[in-house]
């Protein structure tokens, strides 16, 4: 008789401080890995030199994490009455999706898997203060 496992629970806490606002992308057609690497050219930047980064970046998905942290400032500027000229991007952290599975044919009639991953983006801006 096999013993059933029990589901792992996980308990986010999430500490967030009033000079900080967030925004979150999800299912962002891309894989977590791809996205990451966007992600990690933002991490720790001024967002006005992050919104440069993005604008001049190469990659595909590069628009869509620029209308995230876009989305971010407006939040940060509207509903925690932060300065925009003083906002980092605190963090900036990717996530798992859902998969979307596909067939593509293969020869002698048969079909083999093909996955589609999804991501998700979450953007922290924060405020800092100089003095």
């Amino acid at each position: 008789m096999r013993a059933i496992k029990k589901p792992v629970v996980e308990v986010k806490v999430s500490i967030r401080t009033e000079h900080e606002a967030r925004a979150v992308i999800r299912n962002l057609r891309i894989s977590p890995q791809k996205l990451n690497l966007v992600a990690a050219l933002i991490r720790n930047k001024n967002v006005g030199h992050a919104l440069n980064i993005l604008s001049l970046s190469k990659k595909r998905i590069a628009c869509a994490v620029q209308k995230g942290l876009e989305s971010a400032i407006a939040n940060a500027e509207n509903n925690h009455a932060l300065n925009i000229d003083a906002l980092v991007v605190a963090s900036a952290f990717v996530g798992k999706g859902p998969v979307m599975t596909r067939f593509h044919a293969r020869a002698k009639g048969r079909g083999v898997q093909v996955k589609k991953p999804f991501s998700h983006l979450t953007l922290v801006v924060r405020e800092v203060r100089k003095g």
